[in-house]
């Protein structure tokens, strides 16, 4: 982070937390794993093709939902493939891994006295493994998820159930975020203080966003 950027970054004019989880304070090789080779392989397998065209034929699927609930829905893409995606993700469990940083992170906020606020995509069954896999869920005051209330963080309304259930103020709380999507909309909804992440997933490229600085390190914020 820049000096200017950290100058602008002040603590004292934040009163609460928001943070991802996927991507943020988890790896994303999990969920790559489960979406980019599990899921194509056990499709081929089922369809009696190859992996590329399962592959293909998954990407163009799930694109053609980005921005939705039914997106990040583990019930309904299995009964779209036919495949078990819960087994998957019980399968791969081994590979749910929190980043560097975030304890260390969550610590120090836990220390200012701040609130804390878990708002996910995730399925809430994917939610509830992946709590129980980490033990991250203890540090939060309160955890969301976006099937809770109907809306995705992409959609406008989700931000302001979040105000409402939560008792997020927008213009004073602090969002981590992996997905740019996610990031314009938490704006929209009146976030001023938005960060994306540099390494979502730890064997995938660097992320670079115009519009939001991506985190290197938790360390940035916490250093």
């Amino acid at each position: 982070m820049t000096a200017a950027r950290q100058d602008a970054f002040a603590w004292h004019g934040i009163e609460c937390i928001v943070l991802d989880m996927d991507g943020t304070l988890l790896d994303l090789n999990f969920d790559n794993r489960v979406w980019n080779e599990r899921l194509p392989r056990s499709y081929a397998a089922v369809s009696r093709i190859d992996f590329a065209s399962a592959y293909r034929c998954i990407r163009q699927t799930l694109e053609d939902a980005r921005g939705t609930l039914a997106f990040y829905c583990l019930d309904h893409w299995s009964n779209m493939f036919g495949i078990d995606l819960h087994r998957i993700e019980r399968d791969l469990a081994r590979f749910i891994r929190i980043r560097p940083g975030v304890e260390e992170f969550l610590a120090a906020a836990r220390a200012r006295g701040l609130p804390l606020v878990l708002a996910t995509n995730a399925h809430p069954q994917s939610l509830a493994r992946k709590l129980a896999r980490t033990g991250i869920g203890s540090a939060f005051d309160v955890v969301v998820s976006a099937h809770d209330f109907g809306y995705p963080k992409e959609h406008d309304r989700f931000w302001d159930r979040l105000s409402e259930v939560a008792g997020v103020t927008p213009g004073r709380a602090l969002f981590i975020d992996d997905n740019p999507a996610v990031l314009d909309a938490a704006r929209r909804g009146g976030m001023h203080h938005l960060f994306g992440i540099a390494h979502p997933d730890s064997h995938g490229p660097r992320v670079q966003l115009t519009d939001y600085h991506c985190l290197e390190s938790f360390a940035e914020l916490t250093g």
